[in-house]
């Protein structure tokens, strides 16, 4: 059945992201792993993808990673003090529409149901619940989930709850955290980024017994009215998943306040950020300053 949301059905998509890095003195080594490959899923079908990293890496390996997700070895050995890597790649996005009120069972028999489902794998349930570097579950954070997600609260109700309320009491603030700051500083500024706002979503369906994911990607971004939108002015994204038993796993962004749709274009999935980030390692260098600039442009192409 075609839904009646534009914001469902076949999407295309080409994606541009840069990444460089600027050193004030030569990088003799450079070693990264690195999320580069978008991820093909059973919604989103990857129809064509180049990347490119300058200076020629000496080494560049793929493989599939714990998680299922495309990952790179990148091993630079050629002097360097400006690192570029590219990736464009073109996507058709075609997610499902799902209704919240139709999943009338409570928070705890939906905890319940899914330990007794045999189709359901346990070690999937048991990584994405158990609390991981990014996503703990100090009191503050469990008595915050526990004024969402109450055991006889049916579950498509909760998980309503859960982004919007993130959504309406916390404020988009860039300058309030940094990849070090805890979800217990984020409910005590009631500020944050993307990535704040899906750990804390992870950690209310962790802290009840839900299995619940990070996922790393890209939103379709609209300028203004009447204004152009420039190139580069996209960014990585992130928003939150939660198993949900005998549908599958749901994905909401409560930094935009709603369910994930086909503007949403999926590059990786872990336990929180770090299992997915796009770019990480060591540099061997005297350098003392580096400067890092991303550009990113989602083009709808349909």
């Amino acid at each position: 059945m075609s839904s009646s949301n534009p914001h469902y059905g076949p999407h295309r998509y080409e994606v541009r992201h840069r990444t460089t890095y600027r050193y004030d003195a030569d990088v003799n080594v450079s070693l990264a792993r690195a999320v580069l490959r978008t991820r093909p899923t059973p919604y989103q079908q990857v129809i064509d993808e180049l990347i490119e990293v300058d200076p020629e890496p000496a080494l560049i390996e793929q493989h599939v990673d714990f998680f299922g997700n495309l990952s790179h070895y990148v091993e630079i050995r050629t002097p360097h003090q400006l690192l570029d890597v590219y990736k464009s790649c073109v996507v058709e996005v075609d997610l499902p529409e799902h209704d919240l009120e139709a999943l009338n069972l409570s928070v705890a028999d939906a905890v319940e149901a899914l330990h007794a489902d045999p189709d359901v794998d346990p070690t999937e349930v048991g990584i994405f619940t158990l609390p991981s570097d990014l996503v703990t579950l100090a009191p503050v954070v469990q008595e915050f989930a526990a004024t969402l997600l109450w055991p006889s609260r049916p579950l498509g109700e909760a998980i309503d709850a859960v982004f919007r309320t993130i959504y309406r009491d916390f404020r988009y603030d860039k300058h309030a955290t940094n990849v070090r700051t805890t979800l217990p500083e984020v409910i005590a500024k009631q500020a944050g980024v993307c990535q704040d706002f899906a750990h804390l979503a992870i950690a209310c369906f962790r802290a009840v017994g839900l299995p619940a994911r990070y996922v790393s990607g890209y939103i379709e971004t609209y300028p203004p009215p009447g204004k152009p939108k420039l190139a580069g002015s996209d960014a990585t994204h992130a928003w939150a998943s939660v198993l949900v038993p005998r549908v599958g796993w749901i994905d909401m962004d409560p930094t935009n306040d709603h369910l994930v749709d086909s503007r949403y274009i999926t590059s990786a999935w872990g336990r929180d950020f770090r299992d997915v980030s796009p770019l990480k390692g060591v540099i061997f260098s005297e350098s003392k300053h580096s400067e890092l600039k991303v550009g990113v442009d989602v083009i709808r192409l349909d």
